[in-house]
């Protein structure tokens, strides 16, 4: 099968993590490049998030790493503000000990993406786990970048379930809405996951159990080492028994865009509202002088998307 050239620009974060090690473990795929950006962890802590992920992985062909210098956003317990699992471990990545070593000169994430994308015109999926700051950096610097590309896939958003940061807000828009405005109503080739769907997958403490982990396989070792610590800091900060990987469901759409439904809708985010700010608004009244903007993906066959986890984590056994 031919391989896809990838992109994924993200913040981990234990879903993030477990998601990229996914896709660098996929045949399919080919990730050519990790960006960074800043959100639930620093642009330059995600920066050596990626690197240690990498190297845990420690894939055929490594993918550039790009660095952000974004700040962390932290979300404050508040009557608005939370639903959200804070704590991933010290660095983001539960028990994972990140790299410290420095790359020489690293490039800057939305450098980066512009270079690639000027290198493989029309080639190129983007997948964002994380807010769309570097993508609207990098589309500022190169009037061609969103149209230069093959698909954009972002995680993120709501359409009618509601957010998850703020009781309207996903995380992803409501870090950097203005980014996401631009972004989700430009012109470019795009299609949004939002947690209506995202959401359908998880695992809890018995599923990952039956996922019949190696902790002697590379990526069994990293599995290992965040998904139980994610699942004993959802017990005990949610009171949830299990947790929820949207961004597995994201790569499984890069990968696997069967197992999915989707529709073409008109979305725009809300800037200025004191309950709303971060909200995508989607409209969904079927009004024929409304021209959609977006392909939403509407449903999921989560149990698909477990099978490809197995897969790859039982390919992972055998290659060690």
């Amino acid at each position: 099968m031919p391989h896809q050239k990838l992109i994924i620009d993200a913040d981990p974060g234990i879903g993030d993590a477990v998601a990229i090690a996914l896709a660098l473990c996929d045949p399919t795929l080919e990730v050519i490049a990790l960006t960074s950006c800043g959100g639930l962890v620093s642009g330059e802590q995600a920066f050596r998030n990626l690197q240690t992920i990498t190297s845990i992985v420690d894939p055929s062909l490594w993918p550039r790493i790009g660095l952000s210098r974004a700040n962390a956003v932290c979300c404050d317990d508040s009557p608005v503000l939370s639903g959200i699992m804070k704590g991933q471990g010290a660095h983001g990545l539960g028990e994972c000990e990140p790299i410290t070593a420095d790359l020489h000169q690293p490039t800057e994430s939305a450098k980066l993406l512009v270079e690639l994308v000027r290198a493989f015109p029309g080639e190129l999926t983007l997948l964002t786990l994380g807010p769309l700051t570097n993508i609207q950096s990098a589309a500022e610097r190169s009037p061609s970048f969103l149209s230069d590309l093959k698909q954009l896939i972002i995680c993120g958003g709501s359409v009618a379930v509601g957010g998850d940061v703020t009781a309207t807000a996903e995380f992803n828009m409501f870090v950097d809405p203005d980014s996401s405005q631009k972004i989700l109503t430009s012109p470019a080739n795009k299609t949004i996951l939002p947690i209506d769907t995202s959401h359908q997958f998880g695992l809890s403490f018995d599923e990952y159990d039956q996922l019949g982990i190696d902790v002697f396989s590379r990526l069994g070792r990293l599995l290992n080492e965040t998904i139980p610590f994610a699942l004993r800091v959802s017990r005990n900060q949610l009171g949830r028994e299990g947790i929820l990987l949207p961004e597995v469901v994201a790569v499984a759409a890069v990968s696997h865009p069967e197992l999915f439904e989707q529709t073409a809708m008109t979305v725009d985010v809300e800037l200025t509202g004191g309950l709303t700010t971060g909200m995508t608004v989607f409209d969904r009244r079927g009004l024929p002088h409304w021209k959609e903007n977006i392909e939403v993906l509407t449903d999921v066959d989560a149990l698909g998307v477990k099978d490809y986890m197995l897969r790859l984590i039982h390919a992972s056994k055998l290659g060690q």
